[in-house]
C-alpha cells in the first residue's frame, strides 16, 4: 500500500496526473501546465574581481581555470603546457611557485606566452615560502596575474601573521588581485586546535567533522578581513575553502556563500583518476553551480600515466554546457549502442565526429560567433534516431545492426540525403562544414 502525501493540485506534492493514475481514476488529469527549467540558473551576487582581462563574480560567467604539473623552473616545458591548457580553453592557468629557480622563471614563461600570441593570466601558487619569493623576485611578483595564498601554511607561531602581511602587501604594490586558498589538508593547525578545545568545552559539542568545516570558513573569512585590514580592496580578494569529500564540499560552500560576497573559487580538491575523479567533481560541481555558488571552477583531476592535463579543463567545459552556462563547443548527442546497433560502425562513427567538431572548433571559433550552440546528433538505429536527428540543427541516424549502412541526414529538423557506402563520416564531415559556412557566415569575426 502506498501513503501519498501532499496535494495534487497545486505543485506542493504529486503531480495531478500521477496522483490520478495512482488513485485509481480510469484516465489521468492533466495539469494546466508543465513546469519548465529557469531561462537562466540564479547567481548568488559577488564582487567581481579582475584577473588581467578576465572578471571573476560580478556577474560574470563562471571561469574555467587549471593549473600545470611541469616543474616551473622549466621554462619552456611549462611554457609549452600553459599553451595548451590555454588553446583548450582555461581562461586562467596556475604554476607552482616554490622554489627561487622557479620564481626566477616566471616572468621568462609570461615572456614566451606573449611571444606565441597566448594571452592566458598566470596565478602563481605559492606555499611556505611565498613571502621570500614575492620579495626577493620582483619581475615575478610583477609578471603573475594573480597570487594565491593559502593561510594554512603561510607561516607557524609568531611568524605566521607578518608573512601572511607580507604576500598581501606585494599584492597591494602591484595591484594583484589574491585567491585566500583554503584546504583541508593543510588547514591551520593553530586555528583547528583552538576550535576543538572550545568545542570539547560545550555542553553539547558538535561532531570533529563539523568543527573542521567551521575552521575551514573561519580561516577563510578571517584572512580575508585581515587582507581587507592590510590594504587590499574587496574586489581583489577570491576565496576558496577545499575539500575531497563531495557532501562535505557542498556543506561548506553553502555556508561560505550564506556568510559573505566575495568571489568563489570552486573545485575538489583531489578528486582522484579517470571516472571517480570526473564524477565527484560534477557531482559537487554541478548542485553548487545549480544553486548559483561559484564563480571559477577547477576540476582537480589525476592525470593517468601518459595522460593528458588537457583533460580536466574539457571536463570543466563539459559540465558548464551541459548546465546550461556557457557554450564551448557543439554539443554532440549519442546514444549509448544496444543489441539494435551495429556497434563497432556507430561507435567509430560517433567518435569520429565528436573529435571532428573539437578540432574544429578552434578554426571555427577565429572566424564565426555563435558556432559553439550548434547541436549534432549521431545515433545508431531506427527506434530514436531519426527523433533525435530532428531535434539537433545537423542529424545522422544508422539503420541498426545487420543492414547495409545507409545513413539518413536530417539538417534544421528535415530530410536532406541518405549517406551510403564506405565513406559516410567523411561525407557527415563535409556537410557539417558546409553547414557551419552557411548558418554562420553572416557571425565572420572581423
Amino acid at each position: 500500500m502506498f501513503f501519498l502525501s501532499g496535494r495534487s493540485d497545486d505543485g506542493a506534492g504529486l503531480p495531478s496526473a500521477v496522483y490520478g493514475i495512482l488513485a485509481g481514476t480510469t484516465h489521468a488529469v492533466l495539469p494546466d501546465s508543465m513546469p519548465h527549467p529557469p531561462a537562466s540558473l540564479p547567481r548568488r551576487k559577488s564582487v567581481g574581481v579582475k584577473v588581467g582581462p578576465i572578471l571573476i563574480g560580478g556577474g560574470a560567467p563562471v571561469v574555467i581555470q587549471s593549473m600545470t604539473n611541469t616543474d616551473t623552473a622549466d621554462a619552456d616545458a611549462t611554457a609549452r603546457q600553459v599553451q595548451q591548457l590555454a588553446a583548450t580553453g582555461s581562461e586562467l592557468v596556475r604554476v607552482t611557485v616554490n622554489t627561487e629557480e622557479a620564481a626566477a622563471q616566471v616572468a621568462r614563461i609570461c615572456e614566451k606566452l606573449e611571444a606565441r600570441g597566448c594571452h592566458v593570466p598566470v596565478i602563481g601558487d605559492f606555499h611556505y615560502n611565498g613571502h621570500k619569493l614575492l620579495t626577493g623576485y620582483p619581475e615575478c611578483a610583477g609578471a603573475l596575474a594573480k597570487y594565491r595564498i593559502n593561510p594554512g601554511n603561510v607561516g607557524f607561531g609568531r611568524k605566521k601573521d607578518m608573512q601572511f602581511a607580507t604576500m598581501i602587501e606585494k599584492a597591494i604594490e602591484y595591484d594583484k588581485p589574491v585567491r585566500i586558498g583554503v584546504n583541508w589538508g593543510s588547514l591551520d593547525q593553530e586555528l583547528l586546535t583552538g576550535m576543538m578545545d572550545d568545542n570539547a568545552k560545550r555542553t553539547d559539542p558538535l561532531d570533529a567533522d563539523d568543527v573542521m568545516a567551521e575552521a575551514l570558513i573561519v580561516s577563510a573569512l578571517s584572512s580575508a578581513k585581515r587582507a581587507e585590514e592590510i590594504g587590499l580592496p574587496r574586489d581583489h580578494i577570491v576565496l576558496s575553502c577545499k575539500v575531497s569529500g563531495v557532501q562535505k564540499l557542498i556543506a561548506v560552500y553553502r555556508e561560505l556563500a550564506a556568510r559573505c560576497d566575495y568571489a568563489l573559487h570552486l573545485g575538489l580538491t583531489e578528486a582522484g583518476m579517470g571516472s571517480k575523479g570526473i564524477v565527484a567533481s560534477t557531482a559537487a560541481i554541478g548542485i553548487l553551480l545549480q544553486e548559483g555558488i561559484g564563480d571559477t571552477i577547477r576540476i582537480s583531476l589525476t592525470p593517468e600515466p601518459g595522460g593528458d592535463r588537457t583533460r580536466e579543463v574539457i571536463v570543466a567545459q563539459e559540465i558548464l554546457q551541459t548546465m546550461g552556462l556557457r557554450s564551448f563547443t557543439p554539443l554532440v548527442t549519442a546514444c549509448p549502442g544496444c543489441g539494435r546497433t551495429t556497434s563497432t560502425f556507430f561507435q567509430e562513427l560517433a567518435d569520429s565526429i565528436q573529435a571532428y567538431v573539437r578540432t574544429q572548433m578552434p578554426i571555427w571559433r577565429e572566424k564565426y560567433d555563435g558556432v559553439e550552440e550548434m547541436t549534432l546528433a549521431v545515433m545508431g538505429c531506427v527506434v530514436n534516431g531519426p527523433g533525435e536527428s530532428k531535434h539537433a540543427d545537423i542529424g545522422i541516424s544508422l539503420p541498426g545492426t545487420g543492414e547495409t549502412p545507409s545513413a539518413p541526414v536530417f539538417i534544421d529538423g528535415k530530410k536532406v540525403t541518405t549517406l551510403r557506402g564506405d565513406n559516410i563520416a567523411g561525407e557527415f564531415r563535409r556537410i557539417v562544414d558546409e553547414y557551419v559556412e552557411k548558418r554562420f557566415s553572416g557571425n565572420r569575426r572581423p
